[in-house]
């Protein structure tokens, strides 16, 4: 059968690579610069170049099952999503942090099914998104929510990143959730001080928070609780 893995390898070199040569040798001689941290959902109908718009060196990527942050514990340990962060801002000095959900994510619907007992992995991962969780039956909407809700969750532990704090504090760092839908090519950005996403078709900015330093009542952010309220089961 053809080898079309090594087809695209070749028209890679033949056809793209000559369009950004220039580019790429900048890239080595000057190193990398981004500027914006996107942490994306695997799923391969996300393409954070193409809704973005960017180029060679412009994101540091980071891909997981269903764009989780793995809660900050101070601890050394292999977590590549961890270590990425701190690598993208203490290292790399980005000035953005982008956390992009999206429509019909397998992640957000897997928690509410069952997870082979082979996946002890994906069984572990799933639990960073259990509090995104909504106390219904899986529904088109409900699964939507949570896509939404999960986006909040994750800026949230972002914040408690030492170092993403201090920076989104001094004003040198900024965070975005996006929702992603894909059947309508619209990305949702959520709106720190409307507690909702907006289209960014129609919205005043790409995304912002949470930024509000008010202090967590009972273990919930008031911010995770707008989104919460924002939800009405029918």
């Amino acid at each position: 059968m053809p080898d079309e893995l090594l087809s695209r390898l070749r028209r890679f070199n033949t056809d793209f690579f000559p369009q950004y040569q220039d580019r790429f040798k900048d890239l080595v001689e000057q190193g990398q610069h981004p500027t914006t941290l996107f942490i994306g959902c695997s799923d391969s109908r996300l393409v954070p170049y193409m809704l973005t718009g960017a180029g060679p060196g412009e994101l540091f990527l980071v891909r997981n099952v269903a764009a989780f942050v793995p809660p900050y514990d101070g601890s050394a340990g292999h977590h590549g999503t961890a270590a990425a962060i701190e690598y993208a801002v203490l290292a790399l000095n980005v000035q953005h942090i982008i956390v992009c959900g999206h429509s019909h994510c397998g992640g957000i619907r897997a928690l509410y099914g069952e997870v082979p007992d082979e996946a002890s992995n994906l069984k572990a991962w799933l639990e960073l998104g259990r509090e995104a969780c909504l106390p219904v039956q899986l529904s088109d909407e409900a699964l939507h929510r949570t896509e939404e809700r999960s986006v909040v969750l994750q800026l949230e532990r972002l914040m408690d990143y030492p170092m993403v704090r201090s920076r989104v504090e001094r004003g040198e760092l900024a965070l975005h959730g996006w929702h992603y839908v894909i059947e309508a090519g619209e990305v949702n950005v959520f709106d720190v001080h409307q507690g909702r996403f907006v289209p960014a078709s129609s919205s005043e900015h790409s995304g912002t928070g949470p930024y509000s330093l008010t202090p967590v009542h009972d273990g919930v952010s008031p911010i995770f609780n707008e989104i919460d309220e924002a939800w009405r089961p029918r």
